[in-house]
C-alpha cells in the first residue's frame, strides 16, 4: 500500500475516525448495549458474531426477517421520492442479511441506511466524493467527513474489491424524532486494490467484523439522511 494510504482494507471505515483509547470488549453485545443505554432505554440488541437471521435473541421487538408487508409499505411510502441510482461493479459484491422490519417507519430507516452504505462504496469505486448518492443520503458531519474519507482513497489510487455482508441491523426512533441504526459488516472477504499497480490488501481477520453506529434525521423530502457515522473494527466479534 502506498505511503500515506488510508489504514483500511476493504471497508474499514471511520468517519469520524476511530477514537483512540476506546474501551476494548470481547463481545459486541456489550459494546452496543453500553452505547445505546447512555441516554435512553435500551431498545436494540447487540450485533451477533455470525449475523444469523435465525436467532430471535439477536433481533429487536418488531423485527421480522421475512416480513414482505414491511418492504411493500416502505416501497409505497418512498415511491414518490426521486432517488439517485447506485450501482457497484461485479468486482465488489455487497449483501444485506436481515434488513427487514415489520414497522414501516423503522423499515424506512433501514432502507435509507442501506443506500447510504452502498452510496459510500460507490463513491469510492467511482473516485467521486461529490457523487449524487453521497450528498443525497448524508448531511452534516457525515457528509463532510464522508467526503474526506472517499478522497483519501482517491488520493492514494485505491478502490474496493471483494465481498462484504451487512447483517443484524438494529434501529429505533428517538423521542426527538431522530433515528439510530446500528449494524455489523463482515469485511473478511474484502480488500483494497491499487488502481495503478493492482496491489491488493486484505482485511485482517481480527478487524473484519465491523460495528457501525449511525444517527439519521428525516429531511423535508422524507429521506432519512445519515448525520453521523462511527465504526469499531472488530466490534462485532
Amino acid at each position: 500500500m502506498p505511503t500515506g494510504a488510508p489504514r483500511i482494507a476493504l471497508l474499514r471505515v471511520s468517519y469520524p475516525p476511530h477514537l483512540n483509547g476506546s474501551p476494548k470488549v470481547n463481545r459486541s453485545a456489550r459494546l452496543v448495549t453500553a452505547a445505546l443505554t447512555v441516554s435512553t432505554a435500551m431498545l436494540l440488541t447487540a450485533c451477533g458474531s455470525g449475523g444469523s437471521d435465525d436467532s430471535s435473541s439477536d433481533k429487536i421487538k418488531g423485527a421480522d426477517a421475512g416480513a414482505a408487508s414491511s418492504s411493500s409499505a416502505s416501497a409505497s411510502a418512498a415511491s414518490d421520492i426521486k432517488r439517485p441510482k447506485i450501482t457497484l461493479p461485479r468486482s465488489l459484491q455487497v449483501t444485506f442479511s436481515g434488513w427487514k422490519n415489520s414497522d414501516p417507519k423503522l423499515q424506512a430507516i433501514l432502507d435509507d441506511g442501506r443506500q447510504q452504505l452502498l452510496g459510500s462504496y460507490s463513491a469510492i469505486v467511482e473516485a467521486d466524493a461529490e457523487s449524487e448518492a453521497m450528498t443525497f443520503y448524508n448531511t452534516g458531519v457525515a457528509l463532510t467527513t464522508g467526503k474526506e474519507w472517499v478522497n483519501g482513497f482517491v488520493k492514494n489510487d485505491l478502490t474496493l474489491i471483494g465481498e462484504a455482508r451487512a447483517y443484524n441491523p438494529q434501529t429505533r426512533i428517538s423521542p426527538d424524532g431522530s433515528g439510530t441504526l446500528f449494524y455489523c459488516v463482515d469485511e473478511s472477504k474484502g480488500a483494497t486494490k491499487n488502481r495503478k499497480t493492482g496491489e491488493t490488501t486484505n482485511t485482517p481477520a481480527d478487524k473484519a467484523q465491523v460495528l457501525y453506529r449511525t444517527k439519521l434525521s428525516k429531511n423535508d423530502a422524507g429521506v432519512w439522511q445519515t448525520t453521523t457515522v462511527t465504526t469499531t473494527q472488530g466490534g462485532c466479534q
